[in-house]
């Protein structure tokens, strides 16, 4: 699937979105700490967009990274940054509360 793709049938990336995160995905909220302990998706870790070059090693090994944030805008970052690093397994989830929404 392209990446014009997923815009075509946002039905299609739902379904898809919600499979990855509930196949024990490693779910990665990239705000700041401070927003972060306002809440998140259950099971989330925090690694802000700022500290994901220097945690590379924490992605490693994992089947399913799916990155979220407040908008989409930072964990697209994200998924960019880690492709850079040669982490190909990267789902942008988007928001938090689009996340959370998924999990069963």
């Amino acid at each position: 699937m392209g990446f014009f793709d997923l815009f075509k049938s946002p039905g299609a990336k739902t379904e898809e979105l919600k499979k990855i995160v509930n196949d024990n995905a490693f779910l990665v909220d990239v705000r700041s700490p401070g927003e972060f302990s306002s809440g998140s998706a259950k099971g989330a870790v925090n690694i802000p967009l700022d500290k994901i070059n220097g945690n590379i090693d924490k992605f490693k090994g994992k089947e399913n990274i799916v990155v979220f944030c407040r908008s989409g805008n930072r964990s697209g970052q994200a998924k960019s940054i880690l492709e850079q690093n040669g982490i190909r397994n990267v789902t942008n989830g988007g928001t938090f509360q689009q996340v959370d929404n998924l999990l069963n």
